[in-house]
């Protein structure tokens, strides 16, 4: 029994003197565990889910990037693991030397690393819902507020979060078992000394490394792209594996910071031969967290570029527009004429000019359409008569409308585009256009573009010859019927009396215009006919509703949400908070974690060695010898990662951005140029975290207390031993 209480001692005293290591296994779990809960719970929100379109674009980065933080936060709670063992390694040795066997350890052991590791999962997982509660609601006080931004949660997420607590757990079980199993005691107690290097490959590991990352990128981008053009399928799930060459070639560069650095040494074989060596003999972890790293700070950045990319487009947009107010409204409704707009703008002080109103017909459009096949992987594209839906004008109306004298050819149509030509929402291909009344159809032919922002909107706008629009729109009843108005401002415009405006338009309309613009009529009539349910007769995104007003969907989505300058430029951040808060919140999170892990690693590093700097300190190096080295250490962990991450994001964006429309256009150039401004700012703050770390690790090292300068013959003897 005496023995039995004497090795329970023991065993607590050699757990008291580990309690360093026990808290930096802790803050690690309880760092991943909270990143991931934060953002599996607000990415799985309802508010951000309302908000972000099913199967679009900011949905599949919104994924991509938390796919990206798993992975990252996976691997450095294993390295944690690892890093916690090695050091535990020594207690389990000293304990077996004792006389205690593996069968008396067991129990000990598993119970320790399943307290450990569970209460700082439990307790990252609760945290992160606070942390994301207190992040989302500083935004909301410091930034904007909307109706959209009320923050719930969907505790669905806790399964996520229930996932990887389940892997952490069992991660460490298995490793307490692994270290159990090994039967030599000397190589159990000297493994926290038991260096990992790994294997060298030569010079060129770094160059091909990006070329080979290079490569990953374009196949993986391109590969979807390719499949659509060239072989008239959808992409299977499994083209997403094009993307591995992206990890090999970022692991063969981070192999070749490790081993080598960027540096040439021929001429100087020793000079940093310390650092680098220290870094190299624990190669595999330094790897690993270096890739890690650079996963993240990638993702970061990524997700921060989505608010330059979209936000300089919109405010130079807004800013080119040729009227300052510019709406659309349906025949049937009793919306207010120029008199009634001109009594609310003198209200607020405010003459109107320029007046310009013109008709509008909407028409079915015939067109090529893409149609699945029954497997749902191949399509073909086919002809429809009534494809869709389209604002005609005829000639004369245009140019009242827009200033721009125009020919049609009788039996063809010019299709309205953007200046850039850049809309996504034009037709070229009809052979026919329909009066939905009637059913009349005129044979007709795309004759080229014409060009004016306000009409290039998300339903195709196109001009007929006059006479050519006089007859099909014979016969149309006033709900396919419309009138564009628009004015500009005698002077400086007034936020208070758009909002008032944008309250009187939206209440004269009644329920029969409670719809997207992506409600597409004629499609509905086309498939009823066809015996088929339109998808918008069954989608809750189609619901739009006035007492929506000031929503997300309806400001971005209501079929005749007017296009008012001041307004626009004034809550175009309110209408776009969730996204933004959204895309910000990702970066806030990946940066987080890419400097935790970087700042653990250069704590991992230079307490490891700890002894080579104590020998460097007893042969009498100075204070400046050793700073230099502990900034050696901590600039290869930083440096790489973050020159790499930021700039094969910024690389790739540039790419996305050209690859649209195989060209840069203005607002592209500009969301560049703010990209870099924004690399420069993530620069100064990784330097600033880098700057801390090197203060922090100097401290616990005790370098500059009480040393002498190193000479030149001790500096020989310490190559010379370590050699």
């Amino acid at each position: 029994m005496d023995s039995m209480i004497n090795m329970r001692q023991m065993e607590q005293k050699l757990q008291k003197a580990d309690r360093k290591q026990s808290r930096l296994y802790l803050f690690c779990n309880f760092m991943a565990l909270m990143i991931i809960s934060a953002y599996s719970a607000l990415m799985l929100s309802p508010t951000v889910q309302k908000v972000f379109p099913e199967g679009g674009d900011s949905a599949k980065q919104m994924y991509m990037i938390f796919v990206m933080t798993l992975v990252g936060c996976v691997v450095f709670t294993i390295y944690a693991l690892g890093l916690f063992f090695r050091h535990k390694s020594g207690q389990l040795g000293i304990l077996m030397a004792l006389g205690a066997s593996r069968k008396r350890l067991a129990p000990g052991l598993y119970r320790e690393v399943i307290l450990l590791s569970g209460v700082s999962a439990v307790l990252g997982t609760a945290a992160g819902f606070p942390f994301v509660w207190v992040i989302w609601h500083a935004f909301r006080l410091l930034l904007v507020d909307s109706s959209d931004m009320v923050l719930t949660f969907d505790f669905k997420c806790l399964f996520i979060s229930l996932l990887f607590l389940l892997l952490v757990v069992g991660f460490a079980c298995l490793t307490a078992w692994r270290y159990l199993k090994k039967t030599n005691i000397m190589e159990v107690i000297r493994e926290e000394h038991i260096n990992e290097p790994v294997k060298e490959l030569g010079r060129w590991c770094g160059p091909v490394g990006f070329l080979v990352l290079l490569a990953g990128a374009v196949l993986g981008y391109g590969a979807p792209w390719a499949c659509i053009a060239w072989f008239s399928t959808y992409p299977p799930a499994w083209v997403s594996v094009l993307y591995a060459p992206v990890f090999v070639g970022l692991y063969m560069v981070m192999l070749h910071t490790v081993v080598h650095g960027w540096k040439s040494h021929r001429k100087n074989p020793y000079k940093n031969i310390i650092s680098r060596s220290m870094m190299k003999f624990q190669g595999k972890q330094t790897v690993n967290n270096l890739l890690v790293v650079t996963l993240l700070i990638a993702g970061g950045c990524f997700a921060i570029f989505y608010l330059p990319t979209n936000g300089i487009a919109a405010v130079l947009r807004y800013a080119s527009l040729p009227y300052d107010y510019f709406y659309k409204y349906q025949a049937d409704q009793n919306v207010p004429d120029r008199t009634k707009i001109e009594a609310l703008g003198r209200e607020y002080n405010l003459s109107l000019k320029d007046w310009n109103e013109c008709d509008y017909v909407t028409l079915g459009m015939g067109g090529m359409t893409r149609i699945e096949e029954e497997d749902g992987l191949r399509f073909h594209d086919e002809y429809v008569p009534m494809l869709q839906e389209a604002m005609v004008l005829s000639e004369d109306a245009y140019r009242m409308i827009t200033g721009q004298e125009v020919d049609v050819e009788p039996g063809t149509y010019r299709c309205v585009n953007d200046q850039e030509e850049t809309s996504l929402y034009v037709n070229n291909s009809a052979k026919e256009i329909t009066n939905m009344t009637t059913r009349k159809a005129l044979a007709t032919e795309f004759a080229g573009f014409l060009h004016y922002d306000h009409l290039a909107e998300e339903i195709p706008c196109c001009v007929l010859d006059n006479a050519d629009y006089a007859l099909i729109s014979e016969g149309l009843t006033d709900d396919w019927r419309g009138r564009f108005a628009a004015f500009n401002v005698d002077g400086k415009d007034s936020y208070p009396f758009a909002n008032a405006f944008f309250r009187l338009f939206v209440s004269s309309f009644d329920e029969s215009c409670e719809r997207p613009s992506y409600y597409d009529r004629v499609q509905k009539i086309r498939e009823n006919e066809e015996g088929k349910e339109y998808w918008g007769d069954t989608d809750d995104m189609t619901t739009i509703r006035y007492e929506m007003a000031d929503s997300f969907m309806f400001r971005n989505f209501w079929v005749y949400m007017p296009n008012f300058r001041i307004l626009n430029q004034n809550d175009y951040l309110r209408n776009m908070a969730v996204m933004f808060m959204m895309f910000l919140f990702i970066f806030i999170v990946c940066m987080i974690t890419a400097l935790v892990v970087c700042y653990t690693r250069c704590q991992s590093i230079a307490l490891n060695n700890r002894y080579i700097f104590d020998d460097l300190k007893k042969l009498g190096a100075s204070p400046a010898f050793l700073n230099k080295e502990v900034r050696n250490q901590c600039t290869n962990v930083f440096k790489m990662p973050a020159l790499v991450g930021t700039t094969a994001m910024f690389l790739l964006y540039a790419m996305i951005l050209y690859a649209n429309d195989g060209r840069l256009l203005k607002p592209e150039w500009a969301a560049i140029a703010l990209c870099l401004c924004i690399i420069a700012v993530i620069g100064g703050a990784i330097y600033a975290v880098y700057q801390s770390t090197v203060k922090a690790i100097k401290g616990q090292l005790g370098i500059g207390v009480g040393q002498k300068k190193l000479n030149r013959e001790s500096i020989n003897a310490i190559l010379n031993d370590k050699s």
